[in-house]
């Protein structure tokens, strides 16, 4: 199937540059590929082995051995050198090898061959997608979606150049160099920032904004899906440039020197980022060394550090789950001019610079202005590989507004008066917003579980049989790993007794293996946004406290949820979703004021968990009420929320409410709504920002008890 030209992608800068320096030296760790749905992440990834370099591999070696240099210890050795290798040697194209999202350990690392063990009685490797990919190009699509465990695992075997399989009785490494690409939209879920610092480089990835461009976006995917091949030829002159351009990088990379200026700039660059560990100055300086082959220089200078700082900074610098990606330029440039670079010997006027647009060198533009160049594409706009900054790059570096609403100020006495006498807006229902409380930092909540044991997707919240974990049985009916000793022993005791010779093993035998871990959950939150919560500095505790249980849900794997009711409904702020960051930003945007219609808001989450239920059985849910437990929107409001409190244990879910009710005289409604919703209730006063947390770890005594 043809693949879109590399070259032929446009609007696609600085990933084109950060894809070919990581090809030119695959010991830089990879790219992270971040962006919006429909920015080309996947084109442009899947096109690169279009102009990677063909590879000699050893015939008939299932780990693609180099004919010049065998691996050693390669499970299909040893391999013949030296004049016999000619004679073993093949080439092939670079392999690009696509990871799914559903893979399994054995998949990605190798496993027993379960037919040799099985059927032959002879242990034997089978080589897994680490194999496949040596040499050549490992693509992960949806990657913050991958399990943290597999995550960990490729970044290793990308860093370390080898792949270990200690399983099944059996010890084999054997080599694993690749280029890891990884692509993920950040609205599906980010991935956590201990794994985010073992990628190398990290991209951005938006739409363009600009008409002309977009339009030529649209006319080359037209041309491409009308006849691919034509369009292909038109771009192969520029993809067979850009190929032999990367093989005079990677053969002149050893010799680019990296001076004692370039070694201090780059940790002066990383420190004054307050970048943790070393990871970032190793990164910066193997991409500077790959920027200078890239531009034909033999030594590493300043415009090398800083397009190795712009990729290797941005994702590092964020710190926790909440933090926005991103780089701040001016710093970076104030940091590399304090000690000016050196003077050396005048180069040659000819001198390459890096992928500019329009040239014969893009990686990522036009096949040159020459007789080849189609016509119609001489009017487009100018291809990728420009290395100046993006005019947004700072955006990241612009903090939110810390204005403070004026009607803040105002009494919290004063705010509670107003709901005693509403406004007309306030009579007809509609919210009268009375202000925006802001979380204060938030802080590590203690573990809460949901009680008993599920089978929901694996993650680290509450106890379940997943997909790893600890063996406490054996299934013939589930799928998943082969439990070896059991299919064995299922197969020996139908033998007759004195029977000898191979052991027949039938499809009845095979036994899986079941293993208790821990199990991701959905965390719906339910907000009360009244009026009556609408003291300022009770909503400043309880967005914190829920923030900090975002935090939680973030580094847990848990996916959330966020309703919010006030004035005369209620309403889904976030749907559930793995990206939490959303979740933050949608709490830290909640307006607080008018009525409670708390009947609506319950409503509301129970519909919104039985979609969720339907969209995903197995995942287990946490609901945790945040109200003072008044109703006073729409007739008979408090009988309503009653009837719909005492409907709610038939869902069969785990709730925490959070009773915010404040005052000398205290009506206890939140006590009798965490009564009939079967709930556990925990009065405000007793927990503290910090508390709440507590209150909701308690969601696993039983049913109806005062925390």
């Amino acid at each position: 199937m043809p693949r879109f030209p590399f070259t032929a992608v446009v609007g696609a800068d600085d990933l084109s540059t950060a894809l070919v320096l990581t090809a030119i030296s695959p010991a830089i760790g990879g790219v992270l590929v971040r962006g919006e749905k429909g920015t080309a992440k996947s084109t442009i990834v899947r096109g690169l082995v279009g102009v990677l370099p063909r590879v000699d591999v050893v015939a008939g070696c299932r780990f693609s051995c180099d004919p010049a240099e065998p691996a050693p210890d390669c499970p299909d050795g040893p391999h013949p050198i030296g004049a016999d290798a000619a004679v073993t040697a093949e080439r092939r194209p670079t392999r690009l090898v696509e990871l799914p999202v559903g893979a399994s350990d054995d998949r990605v690392t190798g496993s027993m061959d379960l037919a040799q063990a099985l059927g032959a009685g002879r242990t034997e490797f089978h080589p897994g997608l680490l194999a496949q990919a040596h040499r050549g190009l490992l693509y992960v699509d949806e990657v913050n979606l991958l399990a943290d465990h597999l995550v960990d695992l490729l970044l290793d075997a990308s860093a370390m150049g080898r792949n270990t399989v200690e399983r099944d009785g059996m010890s084999v490494t054997h080599p694993a160099r690749f280029v890891l690409v990884g692509t993920m939209n950040p609205e599906e879920g980010e991935l956590r920032p201990q794994l985010l610092d073992r990628f190398g480089l990290s991209v951005d990835v938006n739409a363009s904004r600009d008409p002309d461009e977009r339009a030529e976006v649209v006319r080359r995917r037209l041309a491409f899906d009308a006849d691919p091949d034509a369009f292909s030829a038109r771009y192969a002159a520029a993809e067979a440039e850009l190929g032999a351009r990367i093989v005079r990088a990677q053969e002149a990379l050893d010799g680019v020197d990296l001076s004692t200026w370039a070694l201090r700039t780059i940790a002066r660059v990383c420190a004054g980022f307050d970048v943790d560990g070393m990871r970032a100055d190793i990164v910066i300086a193997r991409a500077a060394r790959a920027h200078a082959a890239w531009c034909e220089r033999d030594r590493v200078t300043r415009e090398d550090i800083r397009v190795a700082a712009r990729f290797a900074l941005s994702h590092r610098r964020r710190r926790g789950p909440f933090d926005p990606p991103g780089l701040d330029e001016e710093l970076l440039d104030r940091l590399l001019d304090e000690e000016p670079e050196p003077p050396t010997d005048p180069e040659s006027p000819d001198d390459p610079q890096p992928p500019s647009g329009g040239s014969d060198d893009d990686p990522n533009g036009e096949p040159g202005d020459g007789d080849d160049a189609p016509d119609n594409d001489d009017a487009g706009p100018p291809p990728a590989g420009s290395q100046q900054p993006p005019a947004s790059s700072d955006r990241a570096t612009e903090s939110s507004s810390d204005s403070v609403d004026p009607q803040h100020d105002s009494p919290s006495d004063a705010e509670e008066s107003s709901q005693e006498q509403p406004s007309s807006e306030q009579r007809t229902g509609a919210a009268a917003a009375v202000g925006t409380a802001s979380a204060g930092t938030p802080y590590r909540p203690r573990r809460f579980e949901v009680r008993g044991v599920g089978r929901g997707e694996a993650g680290r919240r509450s106890a379940a049989e997943t997909t790893r974990g600890r063996v406490i049985g054996v299934s013939p009916t589930t799928t998943g790993r082969v439990h070896v000793t059991a299919t064995i022993t299922s197969a020996a005791s139908r033998r007759t007794a004195g029977t000898r010779g191979r052991l027949d093993i039938a499809a009845h035998d095979v036994r899986h293996a079941r293993l208790r871990g821990r199990e991701s959950n959905l965390v719906l939150f339910c907000v009360d946004a009244s009026g009556s919560m609408a003291a300022r500095k009770r909503m400043d505790e309880v967005k914190t406290a829920v923030l900090s249980l975002l935090l939680d849900a973030y580094e847990r794997r848990d996916k959330v949820g966020l309703v919010a009711f006030n004035g005369a409904d209620a309403h889904v702020l976030l749907a559930p979703t793995s990206s939490v960051d959303r979740a933050a930003a949608a709490l830290t945007q909640l307006p607080h004021g008018g009525r409670t219609p708390l009947a609506e808001g319950l409503t509301l989450a129970a519909s919104t968990l039985e979609r969720e239920r339907r969209r995903d059985p197995r995942r287990r849910a946490l609901v945790v009420v945040v109200t003072d437990g008044r109703a006073t929107s729409g007739p008979d409001a408090l009988a309503c929320a009653q009837r719909t409190a005492s409907a709610w244990p038939g869902l069969g879910v785990d709730t925490v409410v959070v009773d915010c009710e404040s005052g000398r005289f205290r009506m206890r409604l939140a006590a009798d709504l965490a009564h009939r919703m079967g709930a556990t209730h925990v009065p405000l006063e007793n927990v503290s920002a910090s508390g709440l947390v507590d209150a909701v770890a308690a969601a696993r005594a039983p049913h109806g008890k005062a925390a």
